[in-house]
């Protein structure tokens, strides 16, 4: 049954685009939202050309993550949006402007962040038995190997896989070696998780149920999740809030609030008339071209 308490039109909600709504953050003014889990502030990022033309990717990004929220970034083809994703990771420093993590400047990986790559097929040892790939991060906490062993064992459960610790990755097919990937960052009991195009390729019903399986996890960890897609269905359909960002060189181009109560169904949400709304207002935000002047 649809949670009716936050059940409103969508049209009260989409109307809250960027401008509003980063001024509410603080990011006009350069202040950091003390209690956001995540923060950034006017990030730009430029690379130089082996010919020496300095190509401008990020313009000015900002945007606050609010601690156990769900965000999705959305935006044309080579927008950035997963040079974003690594600049919030700590991964690859901006240009210009700042990451923050419960205030903090991010200038290596947080240690209360874990991050889910697209190519789960590359992320996962094929030569460690499941369980191994799964408490692999786990030692950087220098835990005793029994604590391992129990994170590992109820990370696994978690996702649904109890009882393939000794199988590698390499014996399972691509949804399950996904939840392997998922297993390993939970295990690590992070605050926050970023996901680059986690279900990008597996199936249409393994997707499904990868997206029920995040959903239910974020409740069960209380976890700030920031999923990169290119799918703006699932943008919708998981998150709190989707950030739109434009085309290269890529700024916020619209924040939409997504008001579709606390539990989502896949038959139930996605035929809902405020669900189809939302799409619509996501996806004509995406196709805006850049430079239109009602962007």
């Amino acid at each position: 049954m649809r949670d009716t308490r936050t059940a409103q039109p969508a049209s009260q909600h989409i109307a809250r685009t960027q401008a509003g709504r980063l001024q509410n953050a603080g990011a006009s003014t350069g202040l950091v939202d003390s209690g956001a889990r995540m923060s950034v502030r006017g990030v730009s990022k430029s690379y130089t050309t082996d010919r020496g033309v300095v190509k401008q990717v990020l313009a000015s990004v900002s945007f606050d993550v609010a601690p156990e929220e769900f965000v999705a970034i959305v935006g044309p083809s080579g927008a950035g949006k997963t040079t974003l994703l690594r600049a919030l990771a700590g991964l690859m420093p901006p240009t210009s402007g700042e990451v923050y993590f419960d205030g903090s400047p991010v200038t290596a990986p947080p240690e209360r962040l874990a991050l889910v790559f697209q190519d789960y097929s590359r992320s996962l040892m094929p030569w460690m038995t499941v369980e191994k790939n799964v408490t692999l991060p786990l030692r950087r906490k220098k835990l005793a190997k029994e604590v391992q062993k129990r994170l590992s064992s109820e990370a696994l459960a978690a996702v649904g896989l109890g009882d393939i610790g000794t199988h590698y990755p390499w014996q399972l097919s691509g949804g399950m070696q996904q939840r392997v990937a998922i297993a390993r960052a939970i295990a690590y009991q992070p605050d926050a998780l970023l996901m680059d195009e986690p279900f990008a390729s597996v199936d249409a019903q393994t997707r499904s149920d990868l997206e029920d399986l995040i959903l239910a996890l974020k409740k069960q960890y209380r976890m700030t999740i920031v999923v990169v897609t290119h799918d703006i269905d699932e943008a919708v359909y998981m998150s709190d809030r989707v950030i739109v960002l434009s085309g290269s060189p890529t700024s916020v181009r619209q924040v939409v609030d997504v008001a579709l109560g606390t539990h989502r169904d896949q038959l139930v949400t996605k035929s809902l008339p405020e669900f189809v709304e939302l799409r619509n207002t996501v996806l004509t935000a995406v196709r805006r071209p850049v430079g239109d002047p009602t962007a």
